[in-house]
């Protein structure tokens, strides 16, 4: 017998972070550890500057418009529109509507790993100073590197 996953609307784990909220759709424990799958809310304002993962990620917008900063480059975005970001990319984000939702695939496990990090070390509602203290710790642990950031 074949074991399924189903992912239901407004169903999944969902991880707060200093400009969005995550939504875990599909975890890696669902596809044997080979891609994850989150659905992420960002309403306008201020994102994190450009960093680098250790995994590959792939945006494609349902809701919305933004800007997609990836390597020196920004790529407007809006719904059915997608980018793919090689592991060890510079890259950012930037909200041009009232919000966006994007879906994010990524490879391996590493992403929800660094999410439910940041869930647990940043609390909901932590002002922006605070947090970029806080996730300076964060980056560190899952190999992601973070431009100087003072919001």
């Amino acid at each position: 017998m074949t074991t399924m996953y189903l992912s239901g609307a407004g169903e999944g784990a969902e991880l707060d972070s200093p400009d969005a909220t995550v939504t875990v759709k599909v975890g890696a424990e669902h596809t044997g550890g080979a891609y994850e799958l989150f659905e992420i809310d960002a309403p306008r304002g201020p994102t994190v500057p450009p960093h680098r993962t250790p995994w590959l990620v792939t945006h494609y917008v349902l809701h919305g418009r933004m800007g997609v900063f990836v390597d020196g480059e920004i790529h407007d975005l809006g719904p059915g529109a997608s980018v793919t970001i090689p592991a060890g990319t510079p890259h950012t984000f930037t909200v041009h509507t009232p919000s966006v939702r994007f879906l994010a695939l990524s490879t391996g496990e590493a992403m929800s790993r660094f999410f439910r990090d940041v869930h647990e070390t940043v609390p909901r509602g932590t002002p922006l100073e605070k947090a970029a203290e806080l996730l300076g710790e964060v980056v560190a642990r899952h190999g992601v590197t973070l431009a100087e950031w003072s919001p």
